[in-house]
């Protein structure tokens, strides 16, 4: 028997549009509808969102629920309930349109304490709501995630500066399913068709990863997004004849790599902090200080206290220990290919962290960072 393909679902961003469209529908008519049509944008088409309940809480305001169906993922997100509140605002609003994060929803402390509502989120509410309000109209959308706080405990957000709920994170409104085994091939085609073209690839560790990319100006023709399945696409990339691969990526990601971890995946392997902390040990770090940074409760965390270290001591130990790593992360990702295919292929990496800046590159890295970044106002010298 042939196995089915993995299924695809939506982002969260989807699910609080649809709730916020169905609610809008509500204030104006307050016909009780089973699923509304909106528009994803990336990719352009329309689809259908079923709505579990819509109801008016008064004259001028509304509130619906919908229910995120993430496809076939490991995504802890599957089955919970997104609440939007709209409301009539003030005719003093100076925008028509007005989101605000409400329980659930993260706060992002990287961004002066605002809502963890990322652009395309902000995008696909604003474009969608636009078109079905009327003119002159003003309205507030509160976004609730009742479960949000709850499940954030459960994710690394906090690492990524978000707290007290999740994100409304992506760059499409597709959700595919990274995390099932058949999604391999997939990514595996999509560095087939890359390779043909480019002889250099830019591996971006999941959504962040990509974020980055394009922040740098890296060319989309050279980036392919990888999730966890690093050992096999980088084996698929020295099969294929690419002669250098750039590994970008959070450093409490990457890191594992340098301890010879190629699926990344934490339900699979997680020595993140064992990592960290041999390679402290050894360049020499103090065997109290050893003790401290192997007590850290994330590899975020250990990175600040080396960070705090060096303040306080006018040392070097983030540049030594990752250093260290990055060159391991290369090398053993060099040694991972050439074992697998007998193929050789260059690869240097760079680390970013929770702010999501570039801290940790290799040498290699460094030049192939030089290579692909079109931003100028990105200082490369770290």
């Amino acid at each position: 028997m042939t196995t089915p393909p993995p299924r695809s679902g939506y982002t969260l961003p989807v699910f609080a549009c649809a709730a916020a469209i169905a609610a809008l529908h509500h204030l104006y008519d307050s016909i009780s509808r089973s699923q509304v049509t909106l528009d994803l944008i990336n990719p352009q088409e329309s689809v259908e969102i079923p709505i579990e309940q819509v109801s008016k809480l008064g004259p001028h305001q509304a509130l619906a629920i919908t229910r995120s169906d993430p496809g076939d993922n490991l995504d802890l997100t599957r089955h919970t309930p997104i609440w939007a509140l709209v409301e009539w605002a003030p005719s003093d609003q100076a925008e028509s349109i007005v989101l605000i994060g409400g329980e659930g929803i993260g706060i992002n402390q990287n961004q002066g304490d605002q809502a963890a509502i990322y652009s395309y989120a902000q995008q696909l509410l604003h474009r969608n709501l636009g078109q079905h309000l009327q003119l002159g109209d003003r309205i507030q959308v509160i976004l609730i995630l009742p479960e949000g706080r709850a499940l954030a405990k459960r994710t690394s957000n906090a690492a990524f500066g978000v707290v007290e709920g999740l994100s409304l994170l992506g760059t499409s409104g597709i959700s595919q399913p990274l995390s099932a085994p058949q999604q391999l091939e997939q990514f595996r085609i999509e560095l087939q068709q890359k390779a043909m073209d480019q002889n250099s690839l830019v591996f971006c560790v999941g959504e962040n990863g990509l974020d980055i990319a394009r922040t740098l100006g890296i060319p989309p023709e050279v980036q392919i997004k990888t999730a966890n399945w690093l050992g096999p696409l980088l084996v698929e990339a020295g099969l294929q004849g690419v002669s250098s691969v750039l590994l970008l990526g959070y450093h409490g990601k990457l890191l594992k790599l340098a301890g010879g971890i190629f699926q990344t995946h934490h339900h699979l392997a997680d020595a993140r902090l064992e990592i960290l902390t041999a390679h402290a040990a050894n360049l020499g770090l103090p065997s109290s200080q050893i003790q401290s940074l192997f007590a850290s409760p994330t590899a975020e965390a250990a990175l600040q206290f080396l960070m705090n270290l060096d303040h306080q001591t006018q040392s070097r130990w983030v540049e030594a220990v990752y250093g260290a790593i990055t060159q391991g992360i290369d090398v053993r990702s060099q040694t991972y290919i050439h074992t697998h295919c007998d193929r050789t292929v260059q690869v240097g990496s760079a680390l970013f962290n929770r702010s999501r800046q570039l801290f940790a590159v290799s040498a290699f890295g460094t030049s192939l960072l030089k290579r692909f970044v079109s931003n100028p106002q990105i200082d490369l010298n770290l």
